[in-house]
């Protein structure tokens, strides 16, 4: 009975936000109360709630203060020279704007955004794929595997997956660094070997061109005249004029490379690290009262959105594990699993997650489909976390900017000027291969078993 309650559970919550017919935060609330009051149990159910709040909580004070933290030495113009930098070394070798492209888009990903990945690298990189012809679809490409590969504790497959199996986000972030290693050096080989491709299709390959000058190319590839060409200027506008503190950048990326390390390293709890570099942070860049009200005040919104997702799914994994249904589903699902292939399932799913995220959109794959995955595996023996390991290697990581259930997928092709379908047509085997050779390197390190 309850193996069958929560399956309904299950269904009814991916169904309500498949369809649209609820948002998230509204599913993942009403859609497991209902079922708890419906298998009787009751006031007992604020018991549960409770509880999965309670174990949701150091994740969701690392989300929000980790976005907070961010934007702050953002706003402060921590990420400027970095940016200027790389624009001004790119040139106008295609081999080195797409690897300056793929470069660029990692870095602005730190923050972990898709959406300010996109807006900020897109437009500064564009114009040089404009001037010397390069194809607009290998654009979308780098910023797409850059920002797919970079999957940090505080981006939202990581703190979905610890948040679904209440667990520390390093727990399952840790292992998988040597794997992101292997997965960054394959996007960067793949950048590469595209730029090299495109030097050879645009007839650039063969003499250097002058500092500053590059053939455009015209629409039927022929090269034209030979002119100037650069990255687009940036332009700050006043407001960003006014909060941005150049000279205190090397403070804030010190700040920055040690509250990231000291996180990795374990040493002390991440909500604790970006709480003490939050305040830092703010009193360092803006000692006034009111500037610092007023940079928290300009990224509450988005650390707010996902918090309450967050917590939301609390009340979800709260109500499915207190009620014993998640227990029930997986004793019943181990029955049509052989023994002999149970150790395989972290490494099966690790190959499927990226085509996942072509079926299913973070919520539900995170909150519904792998707490349900994860508890078999358990039952058959093995640790839930190589299942969140496995997903995070390409469902809504590599999967998510060709996914046509995430709005960034449409920011990606709106700001390159190119289709959807030739989008998903072009990356798809590069970023599914991505994945694939992340879940071999992760299978070969021991990470997940093969």
């Amino acid at each position: 009975m309850l193996a069958l309650l929560g399956l309904a559970t299950i269904v009814v919550l991916l169904a309500a936000i498949m369809t649209n017919r609820m948002s998230p935060l509204v599913a993942l609330i009403a859609v497991p109360i209902i079922a708890a009051l419906a298998g009787g149990f009751g006031l007992e159910t604020s018991k549960f709630i409770i509880a999965g709040i309670r174990s949701i909580a150091p994740t969701a004070g690392m989300f929000v203060f980790a976005i907070i933290f961010f934007g702050v030495v953002t706003d402060a113009g921590m990420m400027d020279p970095i940016i200027d930098r790389i624009l001004r070394v790119v040139g106008t070798r295609p081999a080195r704007i797409t690897m300056g492209t793929t470069l660029l888009a990692l870095l602005i990903h730190l923050d972990g955004s898709g959406a300010v990945c996109f807006l900020i690298t897109i437009p500064a990189m564009l114009p040089l794929y404009d001037r010397l012809g390069m194809d607009k679809r290998i654009l979308a490409l780098c910023v797409s595997m850059a920002a797919g590969v970079n999957f940090l504790p505080w981006t939202g497959p990581m703190i979905r997956s610890a948040a679904a199996l209440k667990v520390p986000v390093t727990d399952i972030f840790n292992p998988l660094i040597a794997v992101q290693g292997v997965g960054l050096l394959f996007i960067f080989t793949v950048a590469f070997l595209l730029g090299k491709r495109e030097e050879r299709r645009l007839g650039l390959s063969s003499r250097p061109l002058a500092a500053g000058q590059a053939r455009s190319v015209g629409a039927m590839g022929a090269p034209e005249a030979e002119g100037p060409v650069g990255p687009a200027p940036r332009v700050l506008t006043p407001e960003q004029i006014r909060i941005r503190r150049p000279k205190l950048f090397w403070v804030n990326l010190i700040l920055t490379a040690v509250i990231m390390a000291v996180m990795i390293e374990g040493a002390v709890d991440p909500v604790v690290m970006f709480m003490v570099g939050t305040v830092l942070a703010l009193m360092i860049n803006y000692p006034d009262v009111k500037m610092q009200k007023e940079r928290v005040d300009a990224h509450a919104k988005a650390a707010l959105m996902m918090v309450s997702i967050l917590l939301a799914a609390g009340v979800f994994t709260g109500i499915m594990t207190g009620t014993k249904m998640l227990t029930a589903m997986a004793q019943s699902a181990v029955a049509f699993v052989p023994p002999e292939m149970a150790q395989h399932v972290p490494f099966a799913l690790g190959i499927l997650s990226m085509p996942l995220s072509l079926l299913f959109d973070p919520d539900s794959y995170y909150f519904g489909m792998m707490p349900v995955i994860a508890e078999v595996y358990k039952t058959l023996g093995g640790d839930p976390i190589q299942i969140a390991q496995a997903s995070v290697l390409g469902q809504m990581t590599v999967g998510f900017p060709v996914s046509p259930l995430t709005p960034a997928t449409f920011l990606v092709v709106g700001l390159c000027g190119i289709g959807l379908g030739e989008h998903q047509k072009f990356s798809i085997p590069y970023l599914f291969a991505a994945s694939v050779v992340m879940t071999v390197a992760a299978a070969i390190l021991g990470v997940i078993p093969f």
